[in-house]
């Protein structure tokens, strides 16, 4: 275990390097959450006061169902493009630092408006097979939700390599789809989840930034003076946000890297022992 996570470590310091080199590219998360919140407003507050956001029973109306998944549908869609369209900015920008170039916000700005027909196809995709999942699911409160979850799981790592195919290689989403399921089956092995735990070293260093935040909560609710609570929920809010921005970022930067090696490009910045164990090839 400890040698997993030290291995981990090793990946996220070479992606580190990348992005501290290329510092702007954390403004594209952040703008990506800024947007997603505006998306989910402007569905959410009418559906909240009309009471659409219910599934429909099975004996409403057909009309009624239609309008909902076809609300549900337009949701998914706006949220996807919001992300695809971020994600892509920072793909294009760490794509351009591993491969020598210099890149800019504006420039990778540009590469994602760009793209901007690949990126809303794509989201059209993800759009179908969240509504297809969000179907299935609600189909069986339980045996439902577990294939749901399965699929979801297998369309993930079957996704993986997507992003970086729409902005390296200019695909569209169905050849970036079956581009990231080739590169994966070539060069997957067993070790890419265990190794690249990203998220579990993220959730324990945001452990104190959380429990920050819920002391200051409670002692904005128990002490007389509120001052001391608000200063620690403010700094475990604030420092939660930023380790969740570059924890994205961070990801983002791997996922260009794996596909980068996975095309022959071993000169990217990233130690070419820690890629090839990363992504040890399928026997």
């Amino acid at each position: 275990m400890f040698s997993k996570i030290s291995y981990t470590w090793a990946l996220m310091g070479a992606s580190w390097d990348v992005l501290r080199r290329t510092k702007g590219l954390v403004i594209f998360p952040l703008l990506s959450g800024i947007c997603c919140l505006a998306v989910i407003a402007s569905f959410l507050i009418p559906l909240a006061l009309n009471g659409g956001w219910r599934p429909p029973q099975g004996q409403a109306p057909i009309d009624q169902k239609v309008i909902y998944y076809v609300t549900l549908f337009a949701f998914y869609f706006c949220n996807y493009a919001v992300i695809t369209f971020f994600n892509v900015a920072v793909v294009a920008g760490a794509a351009a630092r591993m491969t020598g170039g210099e890149p800019t916000i504006g420039s990778c700005f540009s590469e994602a408006v760009k793209r901007i027909h690949l990126i809303l196809g794509w989201a059209s995709v993800s759009a179908t097979v969240g509504l297809v999942l969000r179907v299935i699911e609600e189909r069986s409160p339980k045996f439902g939700q577990f294939i749901a979850a399965l699929l979801g799981t297998a369309w993930t790592f079957a996704s993986f390599l997507v992003v970086p195919a729409l902005v390296i290689d200019d695909l569209g989403p169905i050849a970036a789809l079956k581009q990231s399921g080739r590169l994966l089956r070539k060069t997957w092995g067993e070790h890419l989840g265990g190794n690249f735990s990203f998220s579990l070293i993220f959730f324990l260093m945001g452990l104190p930034l959380w429990a920050l935040a819920g002391f200051g909560l409670y002692a904005m609710m128990t002490m007389p003076s509120p001052e001391l609570g608000i200063v620690c929920l403010a700094l475990g809010l604030f420092g939660g946000i930023a380790l969740a921005l570059v924890q994205s970022t961070l990801h983002a930067i791997f996922q260009t890297a794996v596909y980068l090696y996975s095309k022959g490009v071993h000169e990217n910045g990233f130690p070419a022992d820690l890629m090839c164990d990363a992504l040890r090839s399928k026997q």
